[in-house]
């Protein structure tokens, strides 16, 4: 039998010569871009560790629409990554080693609840408003309350609501203390949430959570 004819369509065509490079199509990247990278200056230069919220602001400040489409979160955190190699320099990689050793060192002292860090000060996109991010795990989980109180540590209450894997809402409760000038958040969590890590902001994915040693690698390598 002969082989059909492959016809080509006016819309294969048009692929097939570059429409996805259109000017129009350039355009609308090179605004996502320039989005990204103010959202990420915004990031490290005023504290803001909403992507969304920086996202909007960034946006505005470029004087292009939020109905359009928004660079990704993960590409705002590859511009940050940029951002902050560029312009801190030995600065930044000091203050990543100080957020570091802090985290180690309060990791120590809570040894029994099992902490793991989390966040911008295990990524690396810590800044000098970047707390130190742990997760703790116990049943029940207010223990750690009475672990502190017994030992005369000063903190205060918090609570920060997530969207958990099965996109309902759920409330983790936080204790706040400062440790050598740094701020450090302990998220409480039963045992059994040491199975599965909350969504990554980043990427909505198992968020990375590293225990003491891996920690303490991280610090030695740098």
């Amino acid at each position: 039998m002969p082989r059909r004819k492959k016809i080509r369509t006016t819309s294969t065509e048009r692929r097939s010569s570059g429409d996805w490079d259109s000017p129009s199509v350039r355009k609308l990247n090179n605004i996502r871009r320039d989005i990204a990278v103010e959202a990420a200056r915004i990031m490290a230069t005023e504290g803001q560790r909403n992507f969304m919220a920086a996202k909007r602001k960034a946006a505005d400040r470029v004087g292009a629409s939020t109905r359009l489409a928004l660079p990704s979160n993960r590409e705002v955190e590859e511009a940050l990554r940029a951002y902050q190699g560029f312009y801190g320099g030995d600065r930044h990689a000091e203050h990543l080693m100080l957020l570091r050793e802090v985290a180690i060192e309060v990791m120590r002292g809570l040894d029994d609840f099992r902490p793991r860090l989390v966040g911008p000060v295990l990524d690396g996109t810590a800044d000098s408003h970047s707390r130190v991010s742990l997760h703790l795990f116990n049943d029940p989980p207010e223990a750690v309350l009475f672990h502190l109180e017994e030992r005369g540590i000063d903190y205060r209450q918090e609570q920060r609501r997530i969207r958990w894997h099965d996109g309902n809402h759920r409330d983790i409760q936080l204790l706040v203390t400062e440790v050598q000038g740094v701020s450090v958040e302990l998220a409480l969590f039963s045992d059994l949430d040491l199975r599965q890590a909350p969504p990554s902001p980043v990427d909505g994915r198992p968020q990375r959570r590293a225990p003491l040693p891996e920690v303490e690698i991280l610090l030695a390598a740098a």
